[in-house]
């Protein structure tokens, strides 16, 4: 059921909020624009994931690095986890799902050290809908573009390429 809605392209789905900023997921020209939609989809909320106040339900992490599956090349990405139930589970865990947007970039002497850095990503933040997730989207943005040069030069660079992908996490 999740998986399906978000491949459809529903009213609220990172494919159909992307537009409005300007941006298509798979031709992405502008980080900021793409983080932009991604945080108006983050704050849409999502039927049929797992429903508890203080669980991993439905969160969010950044990611950077270069990784084999991209040649190495400098690759920024932003993942959504919903955890979705899953009848056939005999411990009643739940599925976890991304939707990521991953891009790539040329590499240039800017983004030197990207893999070397103290970290790889933001960690997840499972803050609710609303405001709180509102403030934690903002607060890791200028928290890791501060910290890291690479990171600061990887958000104005123009990706090569971008995809927005669905696939089973667990």
């Amino acid at each position: 059921m999740c998986r399906a809605r978000f491949l459809a392209g529903q009213r609220g789905s990172l494919r159909s909020t992307a537009p409005k900023h300007g941006i298509e997921p798979d031709a992405v020209t502008n980080v900021e624009a793409a983080w932009a939609a991604f945080g108006e989809f983050l704050q849409t909320p999502v039927n049929g994931i797992v429903s508890a106040d203080d669980s991993d339900a439905d969160g969010f992490i950044v990611q950077w690095g270069r990784w084999s599956w991209n040649d190495k090349r400098p690759s920024l990405s932003f993942t959504r986890q919903l955890a979705v139930p899953d009848a056939n589970d005999p411990g009643w865990q739940p599925s976890y799902w991304h939707v990521e947007l991953e891009m790539t970039f040329q590499d240039e002497p800017s983004l030197v050290g990207l893999d070397a850095l103290n970290e790889s990503n933001s960690g997840f933040s499972f803050e609710p809908i609303g405001p709180a997730r509102g403030v934690e989207l903002t607060v890791t943005h200028d928290h890791y573009l501060g910290l890291y040069p690479q990171l600061q030069a990887i958000w104005r660079a123009t990706p090569t390429g971008s995809k927005l992908s669905l696939y089973q996490a667990d």
